[in-house]
């Protein structure tokens, strides 16, 4: 028998899938003030936001829609998590030029 449509670990999968397949990501840029250099810096984060809850689904159709729900948050999590990465080297860095020009 298939381990992945075993009772118990449907319910685990499904409870996983809904806790984290129901978010997208998206990045957030946020201001600081840096006293040190007398600017304001601006800084980038995720932002986790819910876009759905799963009520009443059964049996493959639920499976169906956890795992395109997994895929759209972990898509979300890759493509924004990267623009965070790209922006914060990119802030650092103007931050940087701009606080050695003072």
């Amino acid at each position: 028998m298939n381990t992945l449509w075993r009772p118990g670990s449907r319910l685990a999968a499904a409870l996983l899938a809904t806790s984290l397949g129901a978010c997208i990501f998206v990045p957030e840029t946020t201001l600081r003030y840096d006293p040190d250099c007398g600017l304001t810096q601006r800084h980038m984060t995720l932002k986790a936001y819910q876009i759905a809850a799963f009520g009443g689904c059964r049996n493959e159709g639920c499976a169906e829609l956890l795992v395109i729900a997994g895929a759209v948050s972990a898509t979300s999590l890759v493509i924004s998590g990267s623009i965070v990465v790209v922006g914060d080297a990119v802030y650092w860095l103007e931050r940087r030029s701009r606080c050695l020009t003072r």
